[in-house]
């Protein structure tokens, strides 16, 4: 009777177990993929000047997936079955759609690295372009400028943008809320030359044309800025569930007090993203930064006199104007270019910590 009860359960389990790959199979054979397509690829590149920046990493990226799909394919079709190898197939192919998205980015990122880090030495980060007209020089001067700017415009536009989404989504209501969303979607789709325009143009009314100053470039940003805050932060606010505000009412708290105490806390992740995604969108400008920023190759750090120099500016005056030596201006404008994505990097990485100190703790943690 045991006998009888207990042989079931042994052949169905070798059935369950048997004809399939193991899981980590298939990473296995997507890593040899990539490094067989990679080592194609490098040889191709190793008799170039320049092997690391002459690698194609789109072509490895493609042709490696599509070694990956025939061999998956063929081992599933001999291991397991031709229904399990259709279905590796078809991840394969989504898994492939997927990539293709991220290739322009994996390929702008590769260029940026590959280029990039010729320049990136201790004095390419210490010294200014001044009195220097070949080789050496560096970007401390853009760096400041960049910061400076951009965090000028960050202070103007999201305390407006931030209190606009806010009348907004708790008090707006009628013609005039229409207006104002209406009006934020236009300066949402402005060609960012138009924003430096209209700065230079004010200025030039109100003190004298052809001038060029940091705090110009600071608002030009700001115009930039503050319809990407409002919408994005106007959207999350208004996620935020009704019977959070209507509990803070039940027990007396007044609206102002709700809005600061319990909508910003809850939603505040969610705001920092938009704020980031803000900065993001106008720290790499160039159009309107050279018409009120100007260029100098000294360091400036005051905004309010005189040019300053800024990362996108000083990536395309290195490329456009080449002097005597190319290479060396060539080299300095890829630093640049990397170290503005840098930058960014910190800048998200900092306001993910800063939405995790803020956001409402949950069960104490």
């Amino acid at each position: 009777m045991t006998a009888l009860t207990s042989a079931p359960p042994a052949a169905s389990t070798t059935a369950l177990t048997s004809g399939r790959l193991p899981k980590w199979a298939p990473w296995a054979l997507l890593g040899v993929s990539f490094v067989v397509s990679a080592a194609v690829f490098g040889v191709a590149a190793a008799g170039s000047d320049t092997p690391l920046a002459d690698f194609n990493i789109a072509g490895t990226v493609v042709v490696g997936i599509l070694l990956y799909m025939v061999i998956i394919t063929v081992i599933s079709s001999i291991a397991e079955s031709r229904r399990k190898a259709v279905d590796r197939l078809m991840t394969a192919l989504v898994a492939t759609a997927f990539l293709i998205a991220l290739l322009p980015l994996i390929s702008l990122l590769w260029t940026v690295v590959a280029n990039g880090l010729e320049r990136f030495d201790a004095e390419f980060f210490t010294y200014s372009m001044r009195n220097v007209v070949g080789d050496g020089g560096g970007i401390v001067h853009a760096i400041w400028g960049t910061v400076l700017i951009t965090l000028t415009a960050t202070i103007i536009s999201v305390p407006v943008g931030l209190m606009t989404s806010i009348y907004l989504v708790e008090y707006g209501r009628g013609k005039i809320a229409k207006a104002i969303t209406f009006f934020v979607d236009v300066m949402t789709g402005i060609p960012s030359i138009v924003a430096g325009l209209f700065i230079y143009a004010v200025f030039a009314l109100l003190i004298r044309p052809g001038i060029s100053m940091g705090f110009m470039g600071a608002l030009a940003l700001a115009v930039l800025m503050t319809p990407v805050v409002v919408r994005g932060s106007e959207e999350l606010l208004r996620i935020v569930p009704n019977e959070l505000r209507e509990a803070s009412y039940a027990l007396g708290v007044p609206k102002w007090l709700t809005i600061l105490k319990v909508v910003l806390p809850t939603s505040i992740a969610g705001i920092m993203t938009s704020v980031m995604l803000a900065i993001s969108r106008v720290i790499g400008e160039t159009a309107p930064l050279l018409l009120t920023a100007g260029f100098t190759q000294s360091l400036n750090t005051n905004i309010f006199d005189g040019q300053m120099m800024t990362l996108p500016v000083f990536a395309y005056n290195q490329y456009m104007n080449q002097g005597t030596s190319p290479d060396a201006a060539v080299a300095r404008a890829w630093a640049a270019a990397l170290t503005l994505i840098l930058i960014v990097m910190v800048l998200n990485l900092l306001a993910r910590l800063i939405a995790k100190l803020f956001a409402p703790k949950v069960n104490g943690r």
